[in-house]
């Protein structure tokens, strides 16, 4: 199996209810240097996404630079349209979903936050995440034009899309439909239905209720229904389940994912102390030691499986 590890390297304040233009600040990319024993100790590479004010601080960039030439992780980028420009008065409250935003606008925050990439780190972005995992047709149809190939948006068995049929979406990486060839390759973040059947039942399911229903419906499934590899979501034991799953159906990569910010004590709401963030740490790798030891895993960047699937970076 392909192992992906995606981090999206942003700022501060997150998870609050707030969308600054101006967020507090991104001192919390430091901390990354608490996941050195991940290629140290097991060899796996990571994928950082970066977003506009990760790219725009000349500390995070060197943090950011010297995972690129001492760990060989890869730079892609992760899109906050609220904080990235040009901004524009419309009538939505932030966050406005990428659906509404026009579509001008939205592919001129997307250049923009590329360009930066390019700018301050000098590496040319092949990977993509959006902020809020707004997955969306009207923004995926942009991310070929800025030379992104891989994307991972879409978190099945949730309400994260702005497309309900998204929460059926397969586990394994798949080229979207709808674009001209083999153009984006979609690696979604990897969460399984415990029992079979499950999940297309309760999507049945919520598809026949008043939408509002259907979308809190297929929002609470991840509670209850399945497993993930998302350490700021689940315990350990369900990492673990949704990996042995995953394997046994036949899965051949895992996509896990999380936030810099995470790593920071009190930069988050979900880990206000040391201690918490260290729980989460050892969490991860307590999950890797455990992998490793029941069956062949390889690490891979979001581009590697681009190359893996038949595309040409």
């Amino acid at each position: 199996m392909k192992l992906v590890i995606s981090i999206d390297v942003e700022e501060e304040g997150l998870f609050s209810g707030d969308y600054p233009r101006t967020p507090p600040g991104v001192t919390n990319v430091a901390e990354l240097g608490r996941l050195e024993f991940i290629p140290r100790e097991f060899g796996f590479p990571l994928t950082l996404l970066v977003s506009h004010h990760a790219a725009l601080d000349p500390g995070a960039c060197r943090v950011l630079a010297s995972w690129r030439e001492t760990h060989g992780a890869e730079i892609g980028v992760h899109l906050h349209p609220w904080n990235t420009p040009p901004f524009a008065d419309l009538t939505h409250p932030e966050p406005i979903p990428s659906e509404l935003l026009p579509v001008s606008l939205l592919r001129d925050k997307l250049a923009h936050l590329v360009g930066q990439v390019r700018r301050s780190l000098g590496a040319e972005p092949r990977s993509f995440r959006m902020g809020r995992l707004d997955w969306g047709p009207k923004l995926m149809a942009l991310l070929p034009e800025l030379g992104l190939r891989v994307d991972s948006s879409i978190a099945p068995l949730t309400a994260k899309s702005s497309r309900p049929e998204d929460f059926l979406a397969p586990a394994d990486p798949f080229f979207l439909p709808g674009l001209p060839g083999r153009r984006v390759l979609e690696a979604p973040l990897t969460l399984v239905p415990v029992l079979p059947g499950t999940a297309r039942a309760t999507y049945n399911l919520s598809r026949a209720l008043p939408d509002a229903w259907g979308r809190r419906l297929r929002d609470r499934f991840r509670y209850l229904g399945a497993a993930g590899l998302q350490p700021a979501w689940f315990p350990l034991a369900s990492m673990q389940l949704a990996a042995r799953l995953h394997r046994r159906r036949g899965g051949q990569v895992l996509t896990m994912s999380f936030h810099s910010s995470e790593l920071k004590p009190g930069a988050t709401r979900l880990f206000p102390t040391e201690e918490a963030v260290g729980r989460l740490v050892e969490k991860i790798r307590t999950f890797f030691t455990w992998l490793v030891a029941t069956g062949p895993v390889e690490g891979a960047t979001l581009s590697d499986l681009w190359k893996v699937y038949g595309g040409e970076l």
